[in-house]
């Protein structure tokens, strides 16, 4: 099997599992709605741009971090990992489909919420396209990270509560959604360091015209750093 090829059934079976849509496409889109129509804030319901970025944030981490991590335990546990890493495929190519997979969900995300966004009133400049397309790369590089840090060395079962667990506090405390300045000051100064913090207030920054340098800067460490500490627990199965 080629990496294109596995890149063709990654994307397929996120594509095709319910669960997965649920979590990486309607969710995100329920988000969108919401935000723009109900105020969870004194200054009301938020705005359309705001909206779009915290929703595409949502959707980026639910594929790069949620879906995998759960993913790649499962294959674990089942030795789909074990058997494809000793075909010509080999570990690389595997990572490299599985990569090349959520980029091109990440890309039918961005391209949903972006029409759902348009009916809103969503405006678009074409100046955000590369550095959201940096965040887009930093973003999952981090979140996948992560997700094989914690599916390549716990038990499914374990894997699949924390994962859903985490889903749930980056969604509510981790300032993907809701910006950094709604929750209390010293609180709001740890999430921005964060993955979840980084690429949220990243994303709404960059719709606002603020600077988000330092954003991109945090989602990098976070890809390297992740990146390298998964390589170095990775199991490629659960005995």
């Amino acid at each position: 099997m080629t990496v294109l090829a596995q890149t063709r059934f990654e994307t397929a079976t996120i594509l095709r599992n319910g669960e997965q849509a649920l979590l990486n496409i309607i969710i995100p889109v329920a988000a969108l709605i919401v935000l723009t129509n109900v105020s969870f804030s004194p200054s009301g319901a938020m705005d359309v741009d705001m909206a779009f970025a915290s929703s595409l944030a949502l959707a980026w981490a639910s594929t790069g971090f949620t879906s995998q991590a759960i993913a790649v335990a499962f294959d674990r546990r089942w030795g789909v990992l074990r058997m494809l890493a000793t075909t010509p495929l080999g570990p690389k190519g595997l990572f490299a489909g599985k990569l090349g997979a959520i980029a091109i969900v990440a890309l039918i995300q961005a391209a949903v919420l972006a029409i759902v966004g348009a009916f809103l009133g969503l405006g678009f400049t074409v100046g955000v396209l590369l550095p959201g397309l940096a965040f887009m790369v930093l973003g999952l590089a981090a979140f996948l990270g992560l997700g094989l840090l914690i599916g390549g060395t716990l038990k499914p079962e374990a894997v699949l509560a924390l994962a859903n667990t985490l889903w749930i506090v980056m969604a509510g405390l981790g300032a993907i959604i809701i910006p950094a300045s709604e929750y209390p000051s010293w609180w709001g100064a740890i999430v921005e360091f964060t993955p979840p913090g980084a690429l949220g207030e990243g994303l709404r920054n960059l719709g606002s015209g603020e600077p988000i340098i330092k954003h991109i800067l945090v989602l990098g460490g976070w890809a390297v750093g992740g990146g390298l500490l998964a390589a170095s627990r990775f199991r490629w199965d659960t005995k």
